[in-house]
């Protein structure tokens, strides 16, 4: 009667890290939708800049359609702003993320 080779220290590390995953999600299990609601708490002001760039290029896109120059390059001016805000709202929610996963840490 033969058994099978014990797994090697490889093998043992990987199936506890699969172990460890599976003991997390089950802890930890999030539906998408709490994750979006979580994100919006932690820095509201992406979706708003992210709204704002999309309003100001399809005003400024349909502006250009519609043959009105000016108008199109105020709201592409804008967009650019909005963007600008959006990557600004970004890092600054990133930051304060940190900072406060640093305090839980102390």
């Amino acid at each position: 009667m033969s058994s099978a080779p014990a797994p090697t220290a490889q093998q043992q590390a990987e199936l506890e890290w699969i172990q460890m995953r599976k003991d997390y999600a089950d802890i930890h299990a999030e539906t998408t939708r709490e994750k979006m609601e979580r994100k919006l708490k932690e820095n509201p002001l992406v979706p708003i800049g992210c709204a704002a760039t999309l309003g100001a290029l399809g005003y400024g896109l349909w502006s250009f359609r519609q043959g009105r120059r000016q108008m199109s390059q105020y709201m592409m001016r804008a967009r650019i702003f909005a963007q600008g805000f959006t990557v600004l709202a970004l890092i600054v929610g990133v930051g304060m993320t940190y900072t406060k996963q640093d305090e839980k840490k102390k």
